[in-house]
C-alpha cells in the first residue's frame, strides 16, 4: 500500500447494535473498493473483521479490526468495532483516533439500545457521524417510523439524503436527495434514472429542508438563499459537508448490505461528508516538565505518535497499533518513549488487513501504523523525537464491575495463567485480575459476562489454559459494639525455666482499625513487654471470634497485671492478652461488618422507580438523582453481597439500556438476621 498524503486520509469507525449488520458492511466496503477479491461472511466465519476463533463461533464481533483500502486517491483506515458494549476499553481507544464514524441501524428493528449507547459515545466526542439505514431489503420496512424514531431518540438533526425506492414492496434502490436521481439495482448493478413518480414529492421536500441547512452554514449562502438565487450542487455539497463537521448535520443513507445495495454511494459519502486526517488541525499534550505543548497534524511537524490499540498474537507477539499525530514514521528510525525514558528502533512498519500484516514504507501525520516485538509500548504511550518530547493524555476506562473468582482446571498451569492473562490485559485495560489475600482467590473483573467468558475463551484455545469458576467470597470484618475488662493468665512449669505473664485488659470500640494503650503504673507489667502484649492481641485480632473474619475497630488499654522475675518473657505476655481477649469476648457483642459500595446507576428515566425500589431491596440506601443528558444517575450505598451479579441483573431490568459504576466507600453493620448465616457458610469453609 503506498503512502498518502495527510489530506488524503480519513479515520473511520463502524458502529452499531451487535446484529446490524457491522462487519458484513465492512466487508462489501473492501469488495466494492477492491481490496479483496470475493466478499466474505459472517455465516461462513471468512470475515476479515472477524478473524478470532471467539468471534467466529459467536458470529459477533469482539475485538476492534483495522481494514484500510484505497479509495478515489484516498486511503481509508475503517475500523469494524465490537457490538456490546461490555467492549467499552476497545471502542473508546478507537474513538479516540478516528475523524469520522458510520453509525448502523437494521431498518427491521429500529433504534436498539446498543444504537443509543453508541451514539452518545460518538455525540460526547462531537464525531461527525454519518447513519447508515440498512437491512432495507427485509419485508415490512416502514422507513418513515424508522426516521421518525432517530430523530426522536437520537438528533433532529438527523436528515435524509437518501430515501428508499420500490415497486411490489421491494427494495429497489433509493433516489438521492441532493442529485434529485434514481440510483435502481438489479442483479447487483446499478443504473440511474428519473426519481418514481410517487416518491418526488418526498425528495423536493428533503432537498427544501437541506438547502436550509445549508444556508445556515455560512453568512454568504444565507443570503444567497434568500435571495432566491438557486444553490449550485458544489455549494450544496461543501455547505453539509461543514453542516456535518459542525454537527449540524447528520446524514441519513440506506442500504442492503446483503444485496450489495448503496455500497458505492456510501463510500462517495465518505469522502464528501467526513474530515480528513488534518482536519483537527492540532493536538495538545505535555512536555516533560508538565507545560502544556502543541503539534500541528502535519508532515513538517516535529514526530509524535500515541499507541491507542495492542493485539496479543501467539506466533508475532504484541502488536501496538500507533497513530501518528504529526511529522513522518520511517522504519529503521529511532523515537524516544517520554513516558519510560527510553529510545527505541523502529523495525519495519506495516498495516493490518483484519489479522494479516501489509507491508508500508512510512507513514505520514493522521495515518495508522503498526509495530511489532517492542514489548516496552503500552496503550496510551506516547512515541516522539527525543529534541521535541510530548506526552499525550491517556483514556481513563471504566473499572470492573463484575468479578468471577477463577482457578485452573490443571494446577500445572498456574504459571501459565499468570502469564496469559497479563498478556490479554495489555489488549483491553477494563479488565482485571487480583488476589484476594484473605479469601485466597483470584478474581477477574469486567465489564459483564461476555467479556468475561471472551476472556476465559481466549486463555483456552490460544494459551491452552482451562478455566473453572467460582462466586467471589465477600470479605467481610468483625468487629465489637461493646466494653468490657479481662484478665489473662499464662502460667507454664515443664521442669527448669518457666513461663508467666499476667494482664488486665479493657478493650472498647474505637474508629481507628486498632488501638494500643497502656495505664499500668508502678511497674505491675515492665514497660519492655508492652510491645510482646500488643503483638499478641494483633495476632489474635487475625481470626475473628463468631467467623474467622479480621477484627477492627477495637481499643485495648493495659490497666495492671503482674511478672515474675525470672519465668516472665514475651511469649508468655503474648500469650497472656490473647487469653484476655479471649474472656472478653463474651462481654464484647461481637457483630460482623460488611462492604459497602457507592454505586452510579444511569437509567433512562421510565426505569428509575423501578430500579430505586429494586435498590432498597438490596438494603441499599439511595443518596440522590442527579440529570445525565437524557437519562437519570441514581446515586446509592448499598452492600457488596447484594450486587455481586449486578451487571447482569441491571441489563434484565433496564432492557440492556444500564450500566453503573462502584466505589468502595466503607464497612457497616451486617443486620442481625443475617449475620447467623453468614457465620454458618464461613465456618463450614474454613
Amino acid at each position: 500500500m503506498k503512502v498518502y498524503k495527510t489530506q488524503n486520509i480519513k479515520n473511520i469507525a463502524i458502529l452499531g447494535h451487535s446484529g446490524s449488520g457491522k462487519t458484513s458492511l465492512g466487508e462489501a466496503i473492501l469488495f466494492e473498493a477492491g481490496a479483496i477479491p470475493k466478499k466474505g461472511s459472517v455465516e461462513r466465519k471468512n470475515t476479515i473483521g472477524d478473524y478470532l476463533f471467539e468471534e467466529q463461533s459467536r458470529q459477533t464481533t469482539l475485538i476492534s479490526s483495522l481494514m484500510p483500502f484505497e479509495w478515489k486517491d484516498y486511503k481509508i483506515n475503517l475500523f469494524d468495532t465490537p457490538g456490546s458494549e461490555e467492549f467499552i476499553g476497545d471502542l473508546e481507544n478507537i474513538l479516540s483516533v478516528i475523524d469520522g464514524a458510520v453509525l448502523l441501524i437494521d431498518a427491521s428493528k429500529g433504534v436498539e439500545v446498543g444504537t443509543e449507547s453508541y451514539w452518545n459515545e460518538l455525540k460526547k466526542r462531537s464525531i461527525p457521524t454519518i447513519i447508515v439505514v440498512n437491512k432495507m431489503d427485509k419485508e415490512n420496512i416502514k422507513f418513515d417510523e424508522v426516521i421518525n424514531e432517530i430523530k426522536e431518540k437520537l438528533s433532529s438533526k438527523a436528515v435524509p439524503f437518501s430515501w428508499p425506492l420500490g415497486k411490489d414492496n421491494k427494495f429497489d434502490g433509493f433516489a438521492n436527495v441532493i442529485t434529485k436521481k434514481a440510483r435502481i439495482f438489479v442483479d447487483g448493478k446499478y443504473h440511474d434514472e428519473e426519481v418514481y413518480s410517487d416518491k418526488i414529492a418526498v425528495v423536493d421536500e428533503l432537498y427544501a429542508g437541506l438547502l436550509e441547512k445549508v444556508a445556515e452554514t455560512s453568512e454568504e449562502l444565507l443570503e444567497k438563499y434568500f435571495s432566491g438565487e438557486e444553490l449550485t450542487q458544489e455549494e450544496v455539497r461543501n455547505g453539509l459537508l461543514q453542516g456535518s463537521k459542525d454537527g449540524d448535520v447528520y446524514p441519513i443513507a440506506v442500504a442492503s448490505v446483503a444485496n450489495h445495495v448503496g455500497i458505492s454511494s456510501l463510500l462517495d459519502m465518505l469522502m464528501r461528508y467526513l474530515p480528513d486526517a488534518n482536519e483537527k488541525g492540532k493536538v495538545t499534550g505535555k512536555d516533560l516538565n508538565g507545560k502544556t505543548v502543541t503539534r500541528n497534524i502535519s508532515v513538517t511537524a516535529p514526530f509524535s505518535g500515541q499507541v491507542f490499540k495492542t493485539t496479543i498474537d501467539p506466533f508475532v507477539g504484541s502488536i501496538a497499533f500507533v497513530k501518528v499525530v504529526s511529522g513522518v514514521l520511517n522504519s529503521g528510525i529511532d523515537v524516544y518513549v517520554p513516558e519510560i525514558d527510553e529510545s527505541i528502533k523502529i523495525p519495519s512498519l506495516f498495516t493490518m488487513m483484519g489479522n494479516n500484516q501489509v507491508l508500508v514504507d512510512s507513514a505520514n501525520a493522521g495515518d495508522v501504523v503498526c509495530l511489532s516485538k517492542i514489548e516496552q509500548l503500552r496503550n496510551g504511550m506516547a512515541i516522539c523525537d527525543k529534541k521535541e518530547p510530548i506526552i499525550f493524555e491517556k483514556i481513563k476506562h471504566p473499572t470492573p464491575i463484575l468479578y468471577i473468582a477463577i482457578t485452573p482446571k490443571n494446577r500445572q498451569d498456574e504459571d501459565k495463567l499468570s502469564s496469559s492473562l497479563s498478556k490479554l490485559s495489555l489488549e483491553d485495560e477494563t479488565f482485571e485480575t487480583k488476589r484476594n489475600p484473605e479469601t485466597k482467590q483470584l478474581l477477574l473483573g469486567g465489564q459483564g459476562l461476555l467479556q468475561l467468558g471472551y476472556i476465559m475463551d481466549r486463555m483456552k484455545n490460544t494459551y491452552k489454559v482451562e478455566l473453572e469458576v467460582s462466586d467471589p467470597k465477600i470479605v467481610y470484618r468483625e468487629t465489637i459494639r461493646g466494653k468490657a475488662e479481662a484478665q489473662g493468665r499464662h502460667k507454664k512449669q515443664s521442669g527448669g525455666a518457666g513461663q508467666f505473664g499476667e494482664v488486665y485488659i479493657r478493650f472498647e470500640p474505637t474508629e481507628e482499625d486498632f488501638e494500643f494503650a497502656s495505664e499500668v503504673v508502678g511497674g505491675a507489667v515492665p514497660k519492655n513487654y508492652f510491645p510482646a502484649v500488643e503483638k499478641g492481641l494483633i495476632e489474635i485480632l487475625e481470626n475473628g471470634p463468631l467467623a474467622g473474619f479480621p477484627v477492627v475497630n477495637v481499643k485495648a488499654t493495659l490497666y495492671d497485671g503482674s511478672y515474675h522475675p525470672v519465668d516472665s518473657n514475651e511469649i508468655s505476655f503474648k500469650l497472656a492478652a490473647a487469653l484476655a481477649w479471649k474472656n472478653a469476648v463474651p462481654n464484647l457483642k461481637p457483630t460482623i461488618l460488611e462492604p459497602v459500595y457507592k454505586v452510579k446507576v444511569v437509567v433512562k428515566d421510565e426505569f428509575v422507580g423501578d430500579i430505586m425500589g429494586d435498590m432498597t431491596k438490596r438494603r441499599g440506601r439511595v443518596l440522590g438523582l442527579e440529570q445525565n443528558d437524557g437519562s437519570q444517575i441514581i446515586i446509592a450505598e448499598v452492600p457488596e453481597a447484594e450486587i455481586i451479579k449486578y451487571a447482569t441483573d441491571l441489563k434484565a431490568m433496564t432492557q440492556a439500556s444500564g450500566r453503573f459504576s462502584r466505589e468502595f466507600v466503607r464497612y457497616d453493620y451486617v443486620p442481625e438476621i443475617l449475620i447467623n448465616k453468614i457465620v454458618e457458610e464461613y465456618k463450614v469453609e474454613r
